[in-house]
């Protein structure tokens, strides 16, 4: 099993040089993922999308994805180009992170057109079977109609550089079926989740796999994580230090397969920590 380890540094737009450097900083380090979270309607944040691309052109190895992204601001076909685009011009170092979104009225602030409850989760299970098929079709043209999404005959292009995975955001049960069923992987965030809820939620993904005909494997699991969380909810508790890597061992164990740092406070100093922390965890998985 391969563990990846991450980085989810804050898209401020007035401390972008200090985000680049921290960037720099993981991959220097050996980090292999970067998160960036997608709210276009926070005033303070850069877009993501552009923000990306200004990321991978200024890095050379590590990888980067939406964490996650908000579609009622992105309309599918649009998204499904934009993520080719990036993964063209970084060498296939894009993966898409989705979410059904959240922070409604903001988005309708903004012109976007939030859906809830079931609606969400049909037009997030429409856009997923939208972007693959931009993805598979490059010059061919597309048609769907669909209850929240049409495509009037678009031809698709360009291709990615490599096959993007769908990465879903969400909690609900229905949510979980569906990441289950037809998502790449699931990410959630250990800040809103017990422990014993999070290994909860974690067998519904396996189960809906299951019953869809796939294998639980099939679904990655990308967990966020708080450097300096203090919440008795949190999975990793306390600053960063020894005790971690015998957590994140345990939730490899459980099928956990890439943890991503919200570094908090001295985030130089937290990346160097859980380098640290990842460095060990890869030497066990590697001598079982």
């Amino acid at each position: 099993m391969t563990v990846e380890f991450g980085f989810f540094p804050i898209p401020l737009a007035q401390q972008h040089e200090h985000l680049l450097a921290s960037v720099r900083l993981a991959e220097a380090l050996g980090y292999d993922l970067v998160g960036i979270q997608d709210h276009p309607y926070q005033r303070r944040f850069l877009d993501t999308v552009v923000l990306v691309g200004w990321l991978a052109a200024a890095t050379e190895r590590i990888r980067f994805f939406t964490d996650v992204g908000h579609l009622p601001l992105r309309p599918p076909a649009m998204l499904a180009k934009q993520a080719a685009s990036l993964d063209v011009l970084s060498g296939g170092r894009f993966e898409l992170g989705l979410g059904a979104g959240g922070f409604s009225d903001a988005s309708r602030a903004m012109g976007g057109s939030p859906r809830e409850g079931a609606a969400a989760l049909e037009a997030l299970d429409e856009a997923m079977t939208i972007i693959r098929r931009f993805w598979e079709a490059s010059g061919r043209g597309i048609t769907f109609d669909g209850e929240h999404y049409q495509l009037g005959g678009v031809r698709a292009g360009p291709a990615p550089a490599h096959d993007i995975s769908i990465w879903v955001g969400g909690y609900g049960p229905r949510m979980l079926r569906l990441i289950g069923r037809s998502a790449d992987g699931w990410i959630p965030s250990a800040s809103y989740l017990s422990r014993g809820e999070l290994l909860d939620k974690q067998r519904q993904v396996d189960r809906a796999a299951e019953e869809s005909g796939r294998a639980p494997s099939d679904v990655r699991r990308i967990l966020n994580v708080g450097g300096q969380a203090s919440d008795d909810r949190a999975v990793l508790a306390g600053p960063v230090d020894d005790a971690w890597a015998d957590e994140v061992t345990r939730l490899v164990e459980a099928g956990f397969d890439a943890f991503i740092l919200w570094a908090e406070g001295d985030v130089e100093a937290q990346l160097r920590a859980f380098s640290d922390v990842a460095s060990e965890v890869r030497g066990r998985v590697r001598g079982r």
